[in-house]
């Protein structure tokens, strides 16, 4: 009896790698740019998946490039050292000393610990920032509010806040062809010589429009794009993510990562997935099965085939 449970087991192993096999032809050779950050970060067993999930990737011919947040990590950094924390719009106002927090934060601790998750699990990762060979060239972030009772709008100075202006994926197109798997911190360095921290999600979403990646995954702490119902909404095009927003379906922190996958595909990103990063191997199973998971965002003209 407990051989023909083995026996089954191996046949259920042996189909998901059947059903699997058109993804890896279909993909071999690509790249995949994949954002990690939220809670998950902080958990050792889903860093420990997130990086088996990462080197399979590679195993299989596909190149992953890893762009890693760290806000709840950088937030608790800060208030160690007394350094309070202002926001607008979900962006950390950062002052010189906020900067340099971050950066110790983002391209030290979170960087390398997420390049060792990946060495464990039998990959060959490489830290890297923005700053380094000249990846992402930053422009400083310009904000304005809108006073509620004058309804005057005013410019808002976030400081050391940016957005990518520039990408030079040169020292990504090295690593990856060393047989290396890039691991990118958000920070990036302007023209002006200063340094920038900058928002992981729209970092991941500039590399993965740089490199024309078959795929941006954005691991987020909810199930995907939900419609007024509460259900998981899986396929979306810029134009009906438009319609969403303006009927107030799609609010809040879930905007900003829309635009960026929206900007990625319109941009030259084959697709762009938003799915939760909390559900074990959630990456696998939106891209190797036929029953995906989370929510596809592709270009008006070329669905992705799966």
């Amino acid at each position: 009896m407990a051989e023909r449970s083995d026996n089954s087991q191996m046949l259920a192993k042996a189909e998901v790698l059947i059903e699997a096999l058109p993804y890896f032809q279909r993909y071999a050779g690509r790249t995949f740019v994949v954002k990690y950050g939220g809670h998950a970060m902080g958990n050792p067993q889903a860093a420990r998946e997130f990086a088996e999930d990462i080197v399979l990737l590679k195993a299989v011919g596909i190149n992953p490039v890893v762009v890693h947040g760290g806000g709840p990590q950088i937030g608790a950094m800060l208030e160690k050292l007394g350094v309070e924390s202002t926001f607008v719009d979900g962006l950390r106002v950062t002052d010189k000393q906020t900067a340099e927090v971050a950066e110790m934060v983002l391209s030290g601790a979170i960087n390398k610990q997420l390049v060792g998750w990946i060495v464990q699990a039998g990959g060959k990762a490489m830290g890297v920032s923005g700053k380094d060979g000249g990846l992402v060239t930053a422009t400083k972030v310009q904000r304005t509010t809108k006073d509620p009772e004058s309804n005057i709008e005013r410019a808002v100075d976030l400081g050391f806040v940016g957005e990518p202006s520039a990408i030079d994926t040169t020292i990504l197109d090295t690593a990856v062809s060393a047989g290396m798997i890039p691991v990118v911190a958000p920070i990036g360095a302007g023209v002006d010589g200063e340094t920038y921290n900058i928002n992981a999600d729209t970092m991941a979403g500039a590399i993965a429009a740089a490199l024309g990646a078959a795929r941006l995954f954005l691991l987020t702490d909810v199930e995907g794009v939900l419609g007024k119902n509460g259900e998981l909404l899986t396929d979306l095009t810029p134009s009906r993510i438009a319609e969403l927003k303006g009927d107030g379906t799609i609010s809040g922190g879930m905007i900003p990562k829309l635009e960026t996958c929206v900007h990625a595909v319109e941009a030259g990103c084959d697709a762009a997935v938003v799915l939760d990063g909390r559900v074990a191997h959630a990456m696998l199973l939106e891209f190797f099965t036929a029953r995906g998971a989370g929510t596809l965002i592709s270009a008006e003209h070329t669905p992705p085939p799966n």
